[in-house]
């Protein structure tokens, strides 16, 4: 297990891959809008965490099943821990840990941020979501929030350089029968923005 702290040196020096992270993992009918476009959108804002543990000699992040909810187009999905800005949020930090939080029972102050990625939209529910790289240092007892989340799945670091290159590809249950890349992890399937976010984490730890 590489030493964190040469892990945090390199994150805070290393240029983000943005755009052409995400589109590896981006469906095919997905757009890449401007900022400028976006903001007249007038999106939502919200936040979400990778927050990287140790377990087993090696470093890991939670994933969670969403809880369905009729009135959420995302819910049954995998995603990462995370949810909507609130007014009372001093920072987008404090909202992804907010959330890490409520959806998973991990103290807030024994989280710490290392890195912000770069945001990502969702057109399916205008959402502008900040994503960030955090760590803890010791392995967590996660608290599920029954209303938030229905499965928690634990991802070692290490898993997402297995991937194969190009990505697989599948067709979904909300997809319209096209097909999109995909991150098959033990049958988990994880696509869209969170696979788009955990490709840019991914070619940053390449160089780490």
């Amino acid at each position: 297990m590489k030493i964190l702290s040469n892990i945090i040196e390199k994150f805070s020096n290393s240029e983000l891959g943005g755009v052409n992270s995400h589109k590896l993992y981006s469906p095919p009918y997905r757009s890449f809008l401007s900022l400028e476009k976006i903001q007249a959108l007038h999106p939502k804002l919200a936040a979400v965490n990778i927050l990287l543990y140790p377990k087993s000699h090696q470093w890991y992040f939670p994933l969670i099943v969403r809880s369905f909810s009729p009135r959420d187009c995302h819910s049954g999905q995998i995603s990462l821990p995370g949810g909507k800005y609130e007014s009372y949020d001093v920072s987008f930090e404090e909202t992804a840990k907010r959330e890490t939080f409520e959806e998973l029972g991990i103290d807030k102050d024994s989280m710490s941020i290392i890195k912000a990625l770069t945001p990502i939209y969702i057109p399916s529910s205008n959402f502008y979501v900040y994503a960030y790289v955090s760590w803890m240092d010791k392995t967590p007892i996660f608290s599920i929030q029954e209303s938030e989340a229905q499965e928690l799945i634990e991802i070692p670091v290490n898993s997402l350089f297995n991937l194969p290159d190009p990505p697989e590809m599948k067709i979904l249950h909300s997809t319209q029968g096209k097909k999109v890349p995909v991150i098959d992890f033990k049958g988990h399937i994880i696509w869209g923005a969170t696979s788009m976010i955990l490709s840019e984490f991914r070619d940053l730890m390449k160089k780490v």
